[in-house]
């Protein structure tokens, strides 16, 4: 089986890490991600996924390569990840938004799909998660980056939860 690769850069337990941890926790913090999001995307996808203007702070990421549920279309989702064996775990937090991200529908409705890290583009197949299985991977990307158990405590919906696995 082919194996995501941990292809972060910078540190996330370094000072930069730790402050942008704790901004991006807050609302504010969250607007300023969300608003470097489209910048993070070209940046990643120009890069083949080394790079990210989050890559300083530590945070693992991923390009997420989907279906369009309704478009059919190829869509591309910069994301953070955790690991969980030989697969890796997303989340639909959406900063703690009251709607779901669009990419959560996507892997629902075409759960064959490609991530794009380090260089290597590699298909997985994603399981969305449900009970105490959702809730043990949500802890793992608390454990990435503490901002997750802000989100929380924003919305109303059950937050998405799934786990990429690679395609042998």
């Amino acid at each position: 089986m082919t194996e995501i690769p941990d292809a972060r850069w910078g540190r996330s337990d370094g000072v930069l890490g730790r402050t942008a941890t704790k901004f991006a926790s807050t609302r504010p913090g969250s607007w300023v991600v969300r608003t470097l999001t489209p910048l993070d995307r070209r940046i990643l996808i120009r890069t083949n996924g080394r790079r990210t203007v989050l890559g300083p702070v530590g945070a693992p990421t991923l390009l997420l390569e989907t279906i369009g549920r309704k478009s059919g279309q190829a869509r591309i989702s910069p994301l953070l990840f955790a690991r969980d064996g030989g697969s890796v775990i997303v989340v639909g937090s959406n900063f703690g938004q009251a709607h779901h991200p669009a990419w959560t529908a996507n892997l629902i409705a075409h759960p064959e799909a490609h991530v794009v890290v380090g260089g290597q583009r590699i298909p997985v197949t994603a399981t969305l998660l449900a009970g105490d299985e959702a809730e043990a991977a949500y802890r793992k990307m608390v454990e990435v980056t503490t901002a997750y158990a802000s989100y929380r405590g924003r919305t109303d919906r059950q937050i998405r939860v799934f786990r990429l696995t690679p395609v042998a």
